[in-house]
């Protein structure tokens, strides 16, 4: 005889975008597969590729337990966005393919979905490069993923590590592409009324970027993002130039966190953090003041 019974149906979905990044995506599956093992039917994976170059058949056929689809729309609010619409499971769990979720990280997400609207777990920084570290590393060890303070002092969460409802979702409206998605998405989210809290047991390590090419890279990403956030207008944009005269001197006025800091090994990997942080800020000012005064 045989059992006509439903299937049961997943309460969780994870979503994780991807572009052309083999090695980590498979670290971050590696970690992820046994959890996905332990909840059985409970936990529906898909993985949603930004139509990478890169030939994803061996992952695919490692991992039968993830779904993996195929978004052309570049940009990892569209893949998101695609994830969201691929899955059915009343709660959403958003994981970033270059993190490596802590082996508990799929039972905690579980356990805390439906516990608040919108969830932001912590992020750890680990290194993929021998010691010492680059300033580019050691950069990331002291100023990235900043979460707790991301939450409770900004009101909004990185999505690289972010519990929601699809109730939620639907009513937040979905990922905008072009936008600092995680950003604005919360923001709007609060904005509906959401609440967002900040849960520390909810951990993923993240890699740091390991030079400058790559730190400047997502900072120039992201300016760009905070320039179209902030407008365009005239008034807009003088308002993003005398930003970034801020953003210049808070360079100088940050050094104590980079001296002061526990988490990096010694003097060395301190001036390199130093360095990179004027360098950094210098930059960043300059971009925004280039965009203020050609208004893209």
């Amino acid at each position: 005889m045989t059992d006509s019974s439903p299937a049961t149906p997943p309460e969780l979905a994870v979503v994780i975008p991807h572009y052309n990044d083999l090695a980590r995506l498979g670290k971050c599956l590696g970690a992820l597969a046994p959890q996905a093992a332990d909840a059985g039917a409970a936990v529906e994976v898909v993985v949603v590729d930004n139509d990478s170059p890169a030939d994803l058949g061996a992952l695919k056929a490692g991992c039968p337990w993830a779904r993996f689809v195929t978004e052309s729309m570049k940009g990892a609010a569209a893949a998101r966005n695609r994830g969201v619409a691929e899955t059915s499971a009343p709660h959403l769990a958003f994981l970033d393919s270059d993190c490596v979720p802590g082996p508990d990280w799929l039972a905690t997400a579980r356990r805390l979905a439906g516990s608040a609207d919108v969830i932001g777990g912590r992020i750890d920084t680990f290194d993929e490069t021998p010691s010492p570290r680059s300033g580019a590393e050691a950069f990331e060890t002291v100023f990235a993923f900043w979460q707790k303070s991301y939450i409770e002092e900004k009101g909004f969460s990185v999505t690289a590590n972010l519990v929601t409802s699809r109730a939620v979702f639907e009513r937040t409206g979905p990922m905008v592409v072009g936008l600092s998605e995680d950003m604005d998405w919360c923001f709007r989210a609060r904005a509906k009324g959401h609440a967002l809290v900040y849960r520390g047991e909810l951990a993923v390590p993240h890699p740091t970027r390991q030079d400058w090419p790559a730190l400047a890279k997502k900072w120039r990403r992201t300016t760009l993002e905070g320039f179209h956030r902030n407008g365009t207008s005239a008034a807009a944009r003088s308002k993003w130039a005398l930003r970034a005269l801020a953003v210049a001197v808070s360079g100088p006025a940050h050094l104590p966190k980079v001296l002061g800091s526990q988490k990096l090994r010694d003097g060395t990997e301190r001036r390199r953090a130093a360095v990179t942080l004027l360098r950094l800020r210098s930059a960043r000012a300059l971009w925004m003041v280039g965009q203020a005064l050609r208004g893209a």
